[in-house]
């Protein structure tokens, strides 16, 4: 649980596209040396990772991208040490924070500093969705896997709760980190789960349109 009301330091992985939520897991495969090294650092103190995006691609002039401003701390809850240095781990999500501002420390991988005012629900489960949102999410996920062929097995879907349905097409679905982003800022689950409908309706038509406009060119 995240009782800090003040700044606190954390130490950043920015990766477009990966999204972590509170009680979500999130795989992750560390090769690069900085983030070797981050996770060497979480080891040793408080296995504690913040996710966040960045906003732009990396910069030519080699500065560092800037961020968004919200993001998501986990906890390291596995780790698998490869003989090369190289880390699997996966971070369990524990709270959402806003980007205070970022540290200058002499130290391979960014760190921030970061409050968590305003995101006190992460703290506690998820309120359940309306059952027409509910039914209205599955109905929509089932057009846009058949529209972009993914082969899903809708019974074990149909078994997850509704916060762990939402957080798991939220992280894997293939919007761009815009999309990404709005999805990780929503309020609520409720919120959340509506945005995944539209994004999916909006690219699922947009491809079907594109698809016309090759077939009559």
């Amino acid at each position: 649980m995240m009782t800090e009301r003040t700044a606190v330091r954390l130490s950043i992985f920015p990766l477009a596209g990966a999204l972590l939520f509170p009680r979500a897991l999130l795989p992750l495969h560390i090769f690069e040396p900085r983030y070797r090294a981050l996770v060497t650092d979480a080891l040793a103190r408080d296995r504690r990772i913040a996710m966040i995006q960045p906003r732009e691609d990396e910069r030519a002039d080699g500065r560092p991208p800037a961020l968004y401003d919200v993001g998501c701390v986990g906890r390291i809850a596995h780790v698998e040490a490869l003989p090369d240095g190289r880390f699997n781990i996966v971070l369990e999500g524990i709270s959402r924070f806003r980007m205070v501002g970022e540290l200058d420390r002499p130290t391979l991988f960014r760190q921030i500093e970061a409050r968590f005012d305003g995101f006190e629900e992460d703290e506690v489960d998820a309120e359940p969705l309306a059952l027409m949102m509910r039914a209205a999410l599955e109905q929509e996920s089932k057009r846009f896997a058949a529209a972009r062929g993914y082969v899903v097995d809708w019974d074990a879907v149909g078994r997850l709760d509704d916060e762990a349905l939402v957080n798991g097409i939220a992280q894997i679905a293939p919007f761009d980190a815009v999309a990404k982003q709005a999805l990780l800022e929503a309020p609520t689950i409720e919120d959340r789960a509506d945005l995944i409908i539209q994004f999916m309706q909006f690219f699922r038509l947009r491809d079907e349109d594109d698809g016309d406009r090759t077939t009559f060119q």
